[in-house]
């Protein structure tokens, strides 16, 4: 597995805005996701500079709308995995609460 998985499951340390759960990743989409995110950087990068060099602002708003597609790509293939993993997982052992935290997960992403 990824280096920075294990660093993260070694500290098991979580953002204030978390919900303590954890998910061991297989390398395959822990490297996906992350190489999505690296784009996603790079991508507002482009646009700081475009802002720093006074560009067009008909031309910052496109990379803007490129960047909003790639994290909604991004939410897209997270939630597939979710589904296809915590979810299902969670169903089959008879945790049926997992369906109304997917539920409100929905309901907070098409606000």
């Amino acid at each position: 597995m990824s280096e920075n998985v294990n660093d993260f499951e070694e500290n098991k340390e979580c953002c204030p805005c978390c919900s303590g759960k954890h998910k061991d990743r297989d390398e395959k989409e822990f490297k996906d996701l992350m190489n999505r995110l690296k784009r996603i950087e790079g991508q507002v990068r482009g646009v700081e500079g475009m802002l720093e060099k006074n560009a067009y602002c008909t031309d910052i708003l496109i990379q803007v709308s490129a960047i909003t597609a790639a994290l909604n790509s991004f939410n897209k293939a997270l939630l597939a995995n979710h589904m296809r993993t915590c979810v299902a997982d969670n169903i089959r052992e008879g945790n049926d609460e997992v369906i109304d935290e997917l539920v409100l997960t929905l309901q907070k992403l098409m606000r």
